[in-house]
């Protein structure tokens, strides 16, 4: 039987795990592939730490260069994370004629456009499904499985960080602060959770979706990205009484000639299958002008689902050589020569409905203020609710908005903002699917 021999850069967490499926379920992959998997070498800076695999003799190294200039391995599991290392020796195995298997989204959105290219010229391909969604067949299932489809948009739950914080707060009442110790504790966030509670992870994944989707480059830069941090109970309470869930949403549609393309925490109604998405788990729901909705959900993080989605790959990239087919899905979606640049649509662009908290200080025509100010800029509520709950001498104020422009409210809130009876910025939400 023939052997695709390949190599893991980095044995941490992921790269462990695609040892051990490749160790473990070897067999069962060679019955599938037609070919044995042979991990020939693997990399990392500390050998010593006990992964739970007994390596073949040989296979352990320090140098990661041993993988990258090794001519028997066929295909290089970049699983280093980053965007230095792990770029660098990318492109060394790209010129040594070497495919690539990598989680790296970070690493894709910000250089994915000078990698790519250079794999093309290269004849090598980049495959990157575990980047984007751990175990969730997002990727192939833009590239494949939609390709009679024009994607009109992609809405999803992107990291499992925010994700297991919101719904902690939400169904048991626990703080911000706990909902992130917990998670911090069960190892769903990181020592420093800035990446994911501030939305930048999300903002690496939903770049990458987007380029696939409608064959744009891909524009990081371009996507509005807010966290999750100035989420407070309060907006959760009354968000669930009044029939939404918050969710930190990724979101991208292409309209008009430009993209629609962000990232922020979003009002979503019970309803919407994503709002009875909890925990660490992902999901994604894509609308496409052949197939309608449809949505795809699961683990999107952790050793085994992530290695499973770097399997996949792994095994796409093996058919196509013993097919002797490289490249014969572009890795981009779309062929090479089609990708251009779509412009984004600037958030205070966009129209949508609101969700707008106040606080107050208790006195005849306050309401009167915001309202008179908020109907200056065109903006009409829909509902406005004011509690007793006081916070250091004020009270908070919910509203609700039918739909208005960016522009219009965000100017709107600056000018209530700075009304003597005001005692903190106002806070925000938008939502999709307003009921």
């Amino acid at each position: 039987m023939r052997e695709i021999h390949i190599g893991i850069l980095g044995l941490g967490t992921v790269g462990t795990g695609i040892a051990k499926l490749i160790y473990d379920n070897g067999d069962l992959i060679a019955s599938r592939l037609g070919a044995k998997l042979t991990l020939k070498k693997a990399a990392d800076i500390d050998l010593a730490r006990d992964r739970g695999i007994r390596f073949p003799d040989g296979v352990l190294t320090k140098d990661a260069l041993e993988v990258v200039n090794d001519p028997e391995i066929d295909i290089v599991l970049e699983m280093i994370g980053g965007q230095t290392i792990a770029k660098d020796l990318i492109l060394k195995a790209i010129a040594g004629g070497k495919h690539i298997v990598t989680a790296n989204k970070a690493l894709l959105a910000s250089s994915g456009n000078m990698l790519f290219k250079t794999a093309a010229e290269k004849g090598v391909s980049i495959a990157f499904e575990p980047s984007v969604g751990g175990c969730i067949p997002i990727i192939k299932t833009i590239r494949e499985s939609l390709v009679g489809n024009r994607i009109i948009s992609i809405t999803g739950i992107l990291n499992g960080t925010c994700n297991y914080i919101l719904s902690k707060i939400t169904h048991e009442g626990i703080s911000f602060q706990n909902s992130l110790a917990q998670a911090q504790a069960e190892g769903f966030a990181e020592a420093d959770p800035t990446l994911d509670i501030e939305g930048f992870d999300t903002a690496h994944k939903l770049a990458i979706l987007t380029s696939i989707a409608f064959g744009t480059e891909i524009n990081l830069e371009d996507i509005y990205v807010e966290g999750i941090s100035k989420i407070t109970d309060m907006d959760i309470e009354f968000a669930t009484a009044s029939g939404y869930r918050i969710k930190l949403l990724a979101i991208t549609k292409y309209t008009g000639g430009a993209i629609d393309v962000r990232v922020h925490p979003t009002m979503i109604p019970f309803e919407n299958p994503l709002s009875n998405v909890n925990g660490s788990l992902n999901a994604v729901t894509i609308k496409g002008d052949a197939v309608g909705d449809m949505m795809l959900y699961g683990h999107g993080a952790g050793m085994m689902p992530t290695a499973s989605a770097a399997i996949s790959d792994t095994v796409d990239i093996a058919r196509d050589l013993i097919a002797g087919t490289p490249g014969r899905v572009p890795m981009q979606s779309f062929q090479a020569r089609e990708i251009r640049k779509i412009p984004t649509r600037p958030i205070d662009e966009i129209s949508s409905h609101y969700y707008v908290r106040f606080s107050a200080l208790d006195r005849p025509g306050v309401l009167s203020k915001i309202s008179g100010i908020l109907g200056d800029h065109a903006i009409s509520i829909k509902s406005v609710h004011q509690t007793e709950r006081k916070t250091d001498g004020a009270v908070p104020i919910f509203m609700l908005t039918h739909q208005a422009r960016e522009a219009e409210i965000q100017t709107a809130l600056a000018k209530i903002a700075s009304l003597a009876s005001i005692t903190a910025a106002p806070a925000l939400i938008r939502i999709e699917g307003a009921r």
